[in-house]
């Protein structure tokens, strides 16, 4: 008859739910980056904002968003160390070009592991 070890068992069940139960957010080793874009021309300087476990726009109130990152001189935005899992971007920006601000976004679904490129687009 084989004896199991009642503590053993029972942090290996705690291991096997903290890794299955981690939600989508920091502490990963997936990134997501790009630039910020109304139609053809980047929006330097724009800020993006990122909501977690969200497939659809959340909405423009950007308080509800769990993090931001200022974009560069070159439009360029990152986010680093996130969970594999849904991401909602959206961004605000100024295109000088045509005196508006723009705003948009998009939705991503990161793997685990993954640096996926993508590109925040913005309109009027």
């Amino acid at each position: 008859m084989i004896k199991i070890n009642k503590i053993a068992v029972i942090i290996f069940l705690s291991g096997i739910m903290a890794v299955a139960c981690k939600k989508e957010g920091p502490g990963g080793k997936s990134s997501v980056s790009g630039a910020v874009k109304h139609h053809t021309e980047l929006i330097p300087n724009a800020i993006v904002y990122i909501k977690y476990d969200a497939k659809e726009f959340p909405g423009a109130n950007v308080s509800i968003y769990d993090a931001s990152s200022p974009a560069d001189a070159n439009a360029h935005y990152e986010f680093k160390e996130l969970q594999k899992g849904d991401y909602y971007l959206y961004a605000v920006g100024y295109d000088s070009t045509e005196q508006v601000q723009v705003t948009g976004g998009i939705g991503v679904k990161l793997k685990r592991n993954e640096a996926k490129a993508t590109d925040v687009p913005v309109t009027e």
